[in-house]
């Protein structure tokens, strides 16, 4: 369970976007997109974190960029997740 709110920048086409969003609902990790293609949310987005990359994840006060992978272990750090879970 999670008590954090997270919320995450993404693009349409960005490899990284697609596994960040797959891993979040394998960890039954709910979360708010927002769309870095429309041109008020990638300002927001620079003016929240500073950057303007996809993918961006914001869990509480903690701001991820970077590949997925990079972002990975202190996303599940953040979300309290000592073990991931595995469909199937």
């Amino acid at each position: 369970m999670t008590a954090s709110p997270v919320l995450i920048y993404t693009t349409p086409t960005c490899p990284d976007c697609h596994a960040l969003k797959r891993w979040l609902a394998e960890q039954s990790v709910e979360y708010e997109e927002r769309d870095l293609t429309d041109p008020k949310i990638a300002d927001e987005a620079k003016a929240r974190t500073g950057v303007r990359v996809a993918p961006i994840s914001i869990v509480s006060d903690a701001v991820f960029y970077g590949t997925f992978q990079v972002q990975k272990p202190g996303l599940m750090k953040a979300l309290g997740l000592t073990q991931e879970r595995q469909d199937g």
